[in-house]
Order: C-alpha cells, then structure tokens, then sequence
C-alpha cells in the first residue's frame, strides 16, 4: 500500500464508540450512528415494515450475491445452493433477488451466472425452497419473508462464453468503449432487438411466478443494460436521449411483465449516482480517467464536475417508480467494472484493482447519505440500503440509527454475508457480535472470480479455506505480486 492509503485507520483497530467518532470526525465524515445496540422485536432493526399488507419481519435484507459457480447450462450447483442456505439461515427477513439471474444466454455476466428459462425453471424454485427451508429452521416462521429473484441482462459486461467481454451496449461510450476494448457499432443494440428483450424479461418473470418469487427486481445498476439506458443520452430513436425515452425500457418491462405475470410485485435496484470511470495511478491508487467537456453519461452525477452528485434525475425516477406503482427500490452507486470505490468501499482492492483514492468511509457515508436524502424526499418508497459492509463492527449501529431515523427501511448486506451470513440473527437476538467472521473487505471473493475460480470468502469461511480452489487462488495472487514487484 502507498503511504496515503497506510494512513487510513483499520475499522476493526476502532474498538470503542469514541474511537470511530473522533476517527470520523478526523476524516470529516458525518456518520452518525447510535451507541447502544436494541435487540428484539421492539429494536429498530427487529421491527416490522409493512408493505402492501405484507408484513416483513425484521430490517434487514440480503443483497444479490453470485458466486460465479451456476452450471454452463444456467441451473445451480451445490456451490450455490450451500449460499441459497445460508441466505435462509441469516435471519434477514428481505431477500432481494438472492442474485442476478440473465433472462438469456447472451446476457450472462459469466459463463456460470444462473439462467432462467423453460429449462432452468424448476431448479430455480427448489433454489428458493431451500432458502425457505433453512430460514423456517433457524427462524421457526417464514410467513413474514419476502423472496424476490434479480432478473439482469448484462449488457457491456456480458462474458457468456469466457473470459472475454461479448458487449452489448446501447451507446458509443467515450471513455468505456476504449477502456473494455468496442471498436465498432456492432455492440449496439437496435431498437427492435429491444423490443425482443423485453419480452425475454416478460417470459423469465413469468417462470419466476410460477417457481413462487414474490417480487422480481428489474436491475439498472452497476454499469449493467438496465443501467446503461438511464446514462443513453447519445442515443438516437425511441430508447435515448430524452429521460422520458432512457427509462422507456423500464416502462415496458413494467407492462410486458404485467401481462405475463399479474401477481409478481416489482423492485429496482438503481446506481443512483455514478462517476467518471477510475483507472490504476502510477502509485496505483485509483485515478479518474481524464476527459475535457461536459460528461452526460453519469446518471445521478454532475455533466459539469464528474466527480460530484446530482440527483435531480434520480428524483425523476423515484417519482416514476411511485406512477408505475413501485414502492421496492434498493439504492446503490456505480459500477465494480469502472469505479469500484464509490460502490464496494474496501481497504483492499480485487487483484486487477486499484488501491483505494479515499478512505473507504468516505465513500460508505457517501452511499448512506444519498439513500436518507431519497427516502427523505419520498417517505412512502419501501428503500433498502447498500455499501455497509466495510462498516464491520460499527455496522449494526450505523444502520439501527439510520432505520431508527426513517432515512432507511432496510440494512442491505451483500459481501458480508459470505463470512458471517447469520449477523442478522444475532443482532436481532441479542447476541454477541462473531467478530472473527466478519468481513474485512479483503476482496478474495471478487479476485477469484476475475481469475476463473468461484466467489467464496476464502481467507474467513472454513468451508472456502479448504476449497479446492484456495490453493489455485493463493497461486494466482503470489503470482500477481510477482508481477507487480518485478
């Protein structure tokens, strides 16, 4: 690490309530969190929320996490069941979307990302019925969980096949073309193909119905096709340019998918900012790329200053999830592909990334004070919030003040869970904090996906510490520091 990233303080070296408030303060971080932990139903965090008439029985919720270990044919393996479990065991009430599923083929983000189809279909639901299974056992009730299945097409960052990128893109991106190697239109999606993916999302959510999903989350974040139409103002035609033309494509996924699947509830997970894509500095911490003129392809971000936010059209959008009756949204930023750290704050980065450009807090708080403003602002939106994790210790506290507060329905938990899936149930209970499961963001789970290997918590997970693959990953990662060093 350089010497500005050695002097961010370790989150686990802050052991009292003082320690993270005068560190904090020293950051000029505002983060206000509650000191004492409540347990119980009465808690904040063991509360009920009641949505539509449907009672979830506690705050927090389960963000999607693949594992990169599906089948080549999109069906699970005992990799992802064994996650699907422990999903059910957390304790958390909300499951939103247990992970990104593609509608097809071409949309796979990896060549093992689970696929929803006439042919999948029936592992999917005994996918869920395990869940089921072990929240009823660790729980004793699941008639307050609310399960929800992700549905995706990947876009830019589609890899059916391999290793190597098949995009699909909606735009010419003046920065991202260069950076993931799109030389020509043939990326682009054209409108009637469009047209025809719609209706991919229409049959996928249908067979999540069937399988006995209660909402599907239609994804537009993390650089992802739902993600790419909200920056499109280049585009040309009925799906670019004009906000009411970028979120067209989400409009008609709300209506094909009516039509097809009446009783399906709907969710959106939504990059609410993002900004200029970062690449690796000379001392390798992250840079942004360089780029004169007005950036318009940062939605929620400032075309003038594309390092700030602007959330004059996530505004927008809130307001046209409540017209098309969505009250499910779960905020997030960016994308891990181009600006992980405003995303995903980790003191260390995957093995192809680049070492933090501010201290990981300051992008924690960052993502908490953008969900609190939106909720704020649209008091009767169900949101969930993201990028708690690197909170660790603190993370319980942090996210009973903000639940407490109103400016957040649900504490979001995503790589955390692959370490210590069952926080939700201990602070619920009572009980004491398992502090050497949590995760302290060593990035293992995303190194090894980047070099082939399956996402687990290599370095804390006993069952992924004697993984076969934990000696091919510590091989990789010796030979990357080789590299690096040489």
């Amino acid at each position: 690490m350089t010497d500005t990233t050695k002097s961010y303080r370790r989150v686990a070296a802050l052991k009292t309530a003082d320690d993270f408030a005068n560190y904090l303060s020293e950051l000029g971080v505002e983060l206000p969190f509650d000191r004492e932990l409540q347990s119980g139903a009465e808690s904040p965090l063991g509360q009920p929320y009641q949505l539509d008439g449907f009672t979830i029985g506690n705050r927090f919720s389960i963000l999607p996490m693949e594992g990169w270990d599906g089948t080549p044919d999109g069906r699970p393996s005992d990799l992802t069941i064994r996650r699907w479990k422990n999903f059910g065991a957390s304790g958390a009430k909300l499951i939103w979307g247990g992970e990104a599923v593609a509608v097809r083929h071409d949309g796979r983000a990896n060549p093992n990302q689970l696929l929803l189809n006439d042919q999948t279909a029936g592992e999917l639901d005994k996918l869920r019925q395990v869940l089921i299974d072990a929240h009823r056992e660790k729980c004793g009730t699941t008639n307050d969980l609310l399960i929800g299945l992700q549905l995706t097409h990947s876009g830019r960052f589609s890899r059916p096949n391999g290793k190597t990128l098949e995009s699909r893109i909606l735009y010419r991106h003046p920065l991202l073309d260069k950076k993931f190697g799109i030389t020509s239109d043939a990326a682009i999606f054209s409108d009637a193909e469009i047209d025809d993916l719609i209706g991919d999302f229409a049959k996928a959510a249908k067979h999540a119905e069937a399988a006995g999903f209660q909402f599907v989350d239609l994804k537009h974040c993390h650089g992802y096709l739902g993600h790419e139409f909200l920056s499109a103002t280049s585009r040309p035609g009925k799906y670019g340019g004009s906000f009411e033309n970028r979120t067209r494509f989400l409009r008609e996924l709300v209506a094909a998918i009516h039509s097809e699947a009446p009783s399906l509830q709907f969710g959106v997970r939504l990059s609410a900012f993002d900004f200029l894509p970062f690449k690796m500095g000379g001392d390798k911490v992250g840079v942004p790329e360089e780029f004169n003129g007005h950036y318009e392809h940062a939605f929620g971000g400032d075309a003038d200053n594309p390092l700030a936010i602007n959330l004059a059209e996530a505004f927008q959008f809130f307001e046209l999830l409540q017209e098309l009756g969505i009250k499910l949204v779960c905020t997030t930023a960016g994308s891990p592909y181009y600006n992980p750290h405003i995303q995903r704050p980790a003191m260390f980065p995957p093995s192809d990334g680049y070492l933090p450009p501010e201290d990981p807090l300051v992008g924690v708080a960052r993502q908490i004070k953008v969900t609190a403003e939106l909720k704020t602002r649209f008091p009767q939106m169900c949101v969930v919030g993201s990028g708690y994790t690197y909170l660790q210790e603190w993370l319980p506290n942090v996210g009973q003040h903000f639940v407490r507060t109103g400016q957040v329905d649900f504490v979001g938990l995503g790589r955390l869970v692959l370490s210590y899936h069952d926080l939700p149930f201990d602070v619920v209970n009572g009980n004491k904090l398992q502090t050497k499961r949590i995760c302290r963001t060593f990035s293992d789970c995303t190194t090894g996906p980047r070099n082939g290997l399956v996402s687990g918590c290599y370095p804390l997970d006993p069952f992924y510490k004697a993984h076969p693959q934990a000696e091919e990953l510590k091989a990789v990662k010796e030979k990357l520091k080789a590299g690096q060093t040489a």
